[in-house]
């Protein structure tokens, strides 16, 4: 067990650094790991973090944070894709790619623990 949380602790300290979320309306690019891996929002405008979230591949269930037809996948909360779209000038990201599902859900749980966002599930 103790392994599993040093293993942790080391990754989040491996976040990429904080990138403007793309708009897709402006042929901006999105730059994610293709594998399992975690994901943070923040609105810089409102000084909130906005969610954290992991994907199996995390570009894939990333693209799934805009409504459509500019977001693919099958999110239930419309609520939280519109939010996206809406403050998207002020939506910033940073990513940590895991080795497994497990791991990234293991980070997921710690960030969900430790912080408050504006849409926690």
């Amino acid at each position: 067990m103790s392994s599993i949380v040093g293993r942790i602790g080391r990754l989040m300290s491996k976040w990429s650094s904080w990138r403007k979320f793309p708009d897709p309306r402006k042929n901006e690019n999105l730059h994610a790991p293709f594998g399992p891996g975690v994901y943070e929002l923040r609105d810089v405008a409102e000084g909130i973090k906005v969610l954290v979230g992991k994907g199996r591949n995390l570009a894939h269930r990333m693209s799934s944070l805009l409504p459509k037809p500019y977001g693919c996948g099958t999110r239930h909360n419309l609520r939280k894709r519109r939010y996206v779209l809406r403050h998207i000038e002020h939506i910033e990201y940073r990513t940590i790619a895991c080795d497994d599902i497990a791991e990234a859900s293991a980070v997921e749980r710690e960030y969900l623990r430790k912080y408050r966002y504006k849409f926690p599930t």
